[in-house]
């Protein structure tokens, strides 16, 4: 393994999963993931997934930056955030609501445990 290490899907076989149905509040969104590392409660590859939304709730730390699509983040205190190509965000722990994709969205993402 390189010390410097390139974000790709080139050559990673993607995990590919489904919400937990009680959490699917609309639709059937599909996750692909491409895990690149974990390792001492870090992960951090590319995320995407297919229309559809469901409940989440937060217990650890998350960067993402968005390569394409669009999501909404709607936390139950009724904050409400656009994810768009380009878009990099933190989402912290404590963060409870639904994660709607309205286009196929593509991130990036860092979690810290």
């Amino acid at each position: 393994m390189s010390l410097v290490e390139r974000l790709t899907r080139d050559g990673i076989t993607p995990e590919v999963a489904r919400p937990d149905p009680a959490r699917v509040v609309k639709g059937d969104p599909v996750h692909t993931t491409w895990n690149i590392e974990d390792r001492d409660g870090l992960y951090a590859g590319l995320w995407q997934s297919t229309p559809g939304a469901w409940r989440m709730s937060y217990t650890e730390w998350e960067y993402v930056h968005i390569h394409s699509g669009h999501s909404i983040l709607t936390g139950d205190d009724g904050t409400i955030v656009h994810l768009r190509a380009g878009d990099s965000y933190i989402i912290r722990p404590g963060f409870q609501g639904v994660w709607e994709v309205v286009e196929t969205t593509l991130k990036d993402y860092v979690i810290l445990t």
